[in-house]
């Protein structure tokens, strides 16, 4: 990691809110595909605080990503 920019961690908490969101609307639309077979539909709310846990690790991998494209990035340029 070349240092420069962002860190991950930074990276992570300006994009959690779009994680967590994208997140929970994938909850939502596979408990309605569940549904299908006879799984619950689930409500909203559960489909929101779902999306919020498991936004944390999707976010931090996105954001490990783009730190990686930065540092390349920033390689190719120097070179």
């Amino acid at each position: 990691m070349t240092g420069r920019g962002w860190s991950t961690r930074q990276i992570a908490l300006a994009l959690y809110p779009f994680g967590a969101g994208a997140m929970g609307v994938n909850v939502f639309f596979a408990a309605l595909i569940f549904s299908w077979v006879g799984g619950p539909i689930l409500s909203t709310g559960w489909a929101i605080a779902i999306g919020c846990v498991i936004g944390v690790p999707a976010t931090w991998a996105f954001a490990r990503h783009i730190r990686h494209l930065m540092d390349a990035a920033d390689a190719q340029a120097s070179d």
